[in-house]
């Protein structure tokens, strides 16, 4: 059990540690088999090209990184009875920094993660991403956030 937390744990950490680092093959190789969602919206794509599209078109690029740091905290894993299903929630802390842009939090949000074991190994099935608190987002998506997501920070 303990190597399922972790191996779990792993994958919810590497996701952070992939977009941060620009590494954006890893960062979709994350949902070759799995579905991202964005609650409060029509977003949601499933496949490793999808997501790695989604985030290409949606972040703006700096250095080949978004120039953030995404601190994920409170992870709680459930473990399924079968053994080969498991779901975890977390929050999320997103930092930005530039150049002519402050070190500041621009956004908090959690995930609710659905997980499956194939052939053996863990891997994402399902993340739904909901904004929970709003900052300044203009360095970071190319487009504004709809008013139906993340309301409860404005």
């Amino acid at each position: 059990m303990d190597g399922d937390r972790e191996a779990i744990e792993a994958l919810v950490y590497g996701y952070a540690a992939a977009i941060d680092a620009g590494d954006l093959e890893t960062f979709g190789s994350l949902f070759a088999d799995a579905t991202m969602a964005i609650a409060g919206s029509p977003v949601e794509v499933r496949g490793a090209e999808a997501v790695r599209a989604l985030v290409t078109r949606g972040l703006h690029w700096y250095d080949g990184t978004p120039r953030t740091r995404h601190i994920t905290t409170n992870l709680v894993v459930a473990l399924g009875p079968d053994g080969d299903r498991a779901m975890a929630t977390s929050s999320v802390v997103v930092h930005q920094a530039l150049a002519d842009f402050p070190l500041q939090v621009i956004l908090v949000a959690h995930y609710d993660d659905e997980f499956e074991r194939v052939g053996g190994a863990w891997r994402f099935a399902r993340r739904v991403l909901t904004y929970d608190l709003l900052g300044d987002l203009s360095r970071h998506f190319t487009k504004p956030v709809p008013d139906s997501v993340g309301s409860a920070g404005r």
